[in-house]
């Protein structure tokens, strides 16, 4: 199965050093390009780090703290003769032999190198100078700011879009669904039945069961969707009062919204929002 690679770069005293994910939660930093820093020959510095008995106690400390699949009998064997002089870390014993996760190897011209998690990139770049480890955590942070910014954007843009079309929406229900003669009670249930319709076409349940199911919850069950959920319900929001403009009923209308429903998400389930519009110097590719 092909895995989406998320690229970045940071930059911290003139270096530029890759970050790359595939799961959007756990990111690798170039160990190679931190080695930059003080070294012609990065990979050289960089297994001169690893040969230290306190870093292979490190990293298996570590892949024991994230990595339920580490081998723990074979690592006591690996590190028996860490740190002597004759002691050569081999990144594919560690990855093959012991299963562990946090450290890897990537090929290509561009991006290719000794890559390892951000806890322990950040560990290397202390060895090799605590001063270049705030640049880099300073860099980090930055993107880090600028990534939940985007995030925060699209998801507020697709719940005000959801707003909107809810104003169509209930307009139209007020057109053609809620005779003069109801009270008001009744008008207030047929925005409450409309509004539900909706939700257990695209969620599954109505408000108040996704209430029950989530009393330490605040909030409802819109402010708890995916963004595609949401951008989804807008346009069956939109959908929906065209169709009770055209008299449909119900249950005619159930049938096609959640047809829309399916095919929308089945549609957006396959884009990334990065493929959908590109930010300046971000990069992705499929591997």
């Amino acid at each position: 199965m092909s895995k989406t690679i998320k690229k970045e770069t940071i930059h911290a005293a003139g270096i530029d050093i890759g970050i790359y994910t595939t799961d959007f939660k756990n990111e690798f930093i170039s160990l190679t390009d931190i080695a930059k820093y003080k070294s012609i020959q990065p990979s050289v510095t960089i297994h001169n780090w690893l040969r230290g008995r306190d870093v292979v106690e490190f990293l298996g400390l570590w892949e024991k703290l994230h990595n339920p699949d580490f081998k723990l009998i074979e690592f006591d064997k690996f590190k028996e003769n860490a740190g002597s002089n004759a002691y050569v870390f081999s990144i594919k014993d560690w990855v093959e032999v012991l299963g562990a996760i946090g450290l890897l190897t990537k090929s290509g011209r561009y991006g290719g190198g000794i890559y390892a998690h951000i806890d322990i990139a950040f560990e290397f770049a202390s060895w090799i100078s605590p001063e270049f480890k705030l640049y880099i955590i300073k860099d980090y942070q930055r993107l880090k700011s600028d990534e939940n910014s985007r995030l925060s954007l699209n998801w507020n843009l697709n719940r005000e879009i959801a707003k909107l079309n809810y104003r169509i929406h209930t307009d139209a229900i007020k057109d053609y669904l809620i005779p003069p003669e109801l009270t008001p009670e009744q008008i207030s249930y047929k925005y409450a039945s409309e509004a539900d319709l909706l939700n257990v076409v695209l969620f599954g349940k109505t408000a108040k069961q996704w209430k029950e199911e989530n009393l330490g919850k605040q909030g409802n069950i819109r402010d708890e969707a995916e963004l595609n959920q949401l951008l989804v319900l807008a346009n069956m929001e939109s959908y929906n009062a065209i169709l009770i403009g055209q008299g449909k009923t119900m249950s005619e209308r159930i049938v096609l919204l959640r047809e829309l429903a399916v095919k929308q998400m089945q549609t957006l389930s396959m884009v990334s929002m990065d493929g959908i519009k590109q930010l300046p110097g971000s990069n992705s590719e499929e591997e």
